[in-house]
Parts: C-alpha cells; sequence; structure tokens
C-alpha cells in the first residue's frame, strides 16, 4: 500500500510535465515572426483580390480562392517544419539531396512544356513546382554536407566538393529552363559558404569567378558563336540596363512596370482606376510584375507596408541564427534568410528597372501555390530552429 502512494506523486509529476511540454515548445516559437509571416500571408492575400479582380470573368474570387487553399496547404506544412527537429535534416542530408535531385528529373518526364518550360507536375488537385521547394530542400542538404566537414571548411578541396555538389541541381533548374530559380540557388549557395566559415578571400574569389562568368555567358561565348542562354533569357538579362532600347518588344514589360509603380502615387488609384493591371498592359501583372500591379492600385503606403513586412521577417530570421543550438542550424537559417531576401530584392528591383527580368516570383504574394507553399515551409523550418535553439540555452526568453 505503501509503495502504491509513493508511486502516484511520480506518475502525477510525469503526467504534469508531458502537459507543460507542448506548452513549453509554443512558447519558445519566435511569435514575432510568426504573427509577421502570418500578416505577409493575409497581406498577399488581399492584394491577390485586387490584382486579380477583372481576370477571370464571372469569378472575381478565382485566384484568390487557389491563393488560400495554397496558404492552407503551407500551413500544414509550415507546422510539420516546427515538429521536425533540425538534427534529422542534418543526419539524413544525402536522402534529401539526392530526393530532390529525383524530383527534379520527373519533371524532365512528366510535366507538360508550358511557354517553352517544364517546371509544373499536374496533380489534379494542383500544380507543384518542385524547383520551389527544392530552395529549401537544397539549403538543408548543402548545409548538411558542410558542417559535415566544418573542421576542413577553409580546404579549396571541400569548397570545391560544395561548389560540385551544388551546381547540379542548379544546373537542373537551369535546363527546365527556370534562370531565376537556378539564381536564388546559388544566391542560397554562396550564404551558406560564408556562414559555414569560408574564408573572405575565398569568397571575394568566387564571386570574382561568378562575374566573369556571367560575363562569359551575356557577351563572350555569344560573340564566339556559343549561346549558352536561349535569346529571351539574353534580352531579360541585359534589357534592365536600358529600358528604352526597343521599348515596343524587349522592354515592353519594364517600361509598362515603370509606369504602373509612377502612377500609383502616394495611396494608389484603387482597383477599378488602376489600368495598367485592369486593362493587361502590364503583362503577367499578378506573377512576375505582381508589385508593380500592387504599387500601383495602393500606391507608395501600399508598398512600403509590404517591405517593412519583409523587413520584419528578414530581421526575425537574422535573429535565429543568433539563438540556434548549433552550426548547423545556424547555417540553414542564414542561407534561408537570405535566399528570401534574395528573392525580394531581384523581384522588386526588376519591377523598377534597377533588376534583370529573371521570373523570380514575389514571396507570398505571387500567384502561385507552389512559391508560397515552399515560403511557409520555410518560416516552419527557421521556427523549429528557434525553438530548439532557446531549448539548448543559447537565446533568451
Amino acid at each position: 500500500m505503501m509503495i502504491e502512494i509513493a508511486e502516484r506523486p511520480s506518475v502525477g509529476i510525469a503526467r504534469a510535465r508531458e502537459q507543460v511540454r507542448p506548452l513549453a515548445f509554443l512558447r519558445r516559437l519566435d511569435w514575432v515572426l510568426m504573427s509577421a509571416t502570418l500578416a505577409l500571408v493575409a497581406y498577399g492575400l488581399w492584394a491577390v483580390a485586387g490584382i486579380t479582380r477583372f481576370d477571370v470573368l464571372g469569378d472575381e474570387n478565382y485566384f484568390v480562392l487557389r491563393q488560400g487553399f495554397a496558404a492552407a496547404l503551407g500551413g500544414a506544412g509550415m507546422l510539420v517544419a516546427i515538429l521536425v527537429p533540425p538534427d534529422v535534416w542534418r543526419r539524413n542530408w544525402r536522402v534529401i539531396y539526392f530526393g530532390t535531385l529525383g524530383l527534379m528529373l520527373i519533371v524532365f518526364m512528366a510535366a507538360e512544356t508550358v511557354r517553352g518550360s517544364r517546371r509544373w507536375l499536374d496533380l489534379g488537385v494542383i500544380q507543384f513546382q518542385p524547383s520551389e521547394l527544392g530552395k529549401v530542400l537544397f539549403v538543408l542538404a548543402i548545409a548538411g554536407f558542410l558542417v559535415e566537414r566544418a573542421g576542413r571548411i577553409t580546404r579549396w578541396r571541400t569548397v570545391f566538393s560544395a561548389l560540385g555538389l551544388g551546381v547540379v541541381p542548379i544546373l537542373l533548374v537551369f535546363m527546365q529552363p527556370d534562370l531565376g530559380t537556378a539564381l536564388v540557388y546559388s544566391a542560397a549557395l554562396m550564404a551558406a559558404l560564408f556562414f559555414v566559415g569560408v574564408r573572405w578571400r575565398q569568397l571575394v574569389v568566387l564571386l570574382l569567378a561568378g562575374v566573369i562568368g556571367v560575363v562569359a555567358v551575356l557577351w563572350l561565348l555569344p560573340s564566339a558563336g556559343i549561346e549558352v542562354l536561349k535569346p529571351y533569357q539574353t534580352d531579360r538579362l541585359t534589357g534592365f540596363l536600358d529600358p528604352e532600347r526597343d521599348p515596343r518588344n524587349l522592354t515592353w514589360n519594364v517600361n509598362q512596370s515603370m509606369t504602373a509603380v509612377g502612377a500609383g502615387g502616394l495611396t494608389g488609384r484603387g482597383v477599378v482606376e488602376a489600368s495598367q493591371t485592369r486593362s493587361d498592359y502590364l503583362p503577367e501583372h499578378a506573377t512576375d510584375f505582381a508589385f508593380a500591379s500592387l504599387a500601383e492600385q495602393r500606391g507608395f503606403v501600399g508598398s512600403s507596408i509590404l517591405l517593412l513586412l519583409y523587413l520584419l521577417v528578414v530581421w526575425r530570421g537574422l535573429r535565429v541564427i543568433t539563438v540556434a543550438g548549433d552550426l548547423y542550424g545556424a547555417v540553414v537559417a542564414g542561407a534561408l534568410v537570405c535566399a528570401l531576401l534574395f528573392q525580394v530584392f531581384v523581384n522588386v528591383g526588376m519591377t523598377m528597372g534597377v533588376a534583370p527580368v529573371t521570373g523570380i516570383p514575389l514571396p507570398f504574394v505571387t500567384v502561385g501555390g507552389s512559391s508560397l507553399v515552399t515560403n511557409l515551409v520555410l518560416v516552419g523550418v527557421l521556427q523549429s530552429i528557434h525553438a530548439r535553439g532557446l531549448l539548448s540555452g543559447r537565446g533568451g526568453p
């Protein structure tokens, strides 16, 4: 009888701990980051509602409902990413890497060609773009490879091995062809090398090699009769340098985009009066040039709100690096945040003529389920690193 009485308090304490543990985990999440993310999703849906109102006759909510469905899927993906410990990704980086390559190879075998590109797999209910989800998977795999060799990271052999590992998925994405996404992968790879501790002079050498490679692809090789890029890709990359060149064809999109941004003024023209968007003078106004459409409809104020939300997410994402429980978490967080920031910078820049048109989507706003789902999974990974970093005692409450 005494044994039973002695055991009951211990059983009660154990059960109490099991009940408190989930609550403690929830408290360790970055709720500022979570709130900013949810605000971005809501703001993006509101923006899409205005941008696409007149795109489908008789159904002004067509794209909003599809985007909302993608947000729900992304929310589920974010929850899964939060629950999976980063150590699981680190240990299984090889599986993630080859699984990512497998998804990209399936695209070449099963995807239909749309506008000259093979990027999307038709899953019936939705169209899935593996290269979008690959942005996160790529970082998880590359970071695992680099951290496994952290003690030899300053050796050129290790750096070249990482580059070789990264070049394969980058080339597969480039061959779809999807130049914009390939550039995002490249930016994430450079960020991972930086955060893992590659020396500055090594990074400078790699950046110089990258610049020489770009010059060769755009000008030197074509002058020798070797075309690496398709003509429209070359025109996109070089057209922003001279927006007035061939305004009716080559730089039409950029000129119309800058017109839309300027027409928005301080508070915007509203959904009905935004002629560039409503009359479809601005091509791809719901995808590549969604920011220009938002600027026309909601003006400087509406655009600034979006940019401030991005800034908040980036700030909290960078904070995750400081509280990460290990090197792997810091490298993953740094590379993911840099990839997100790169997408925002290039997309917003190309709508104003200060960056080339590469087809990079505007996170949380561009119409496209794969992009929205991926960005929510990205935030989930950051939250997982943050929560377990605080558990290890690296950060404050």
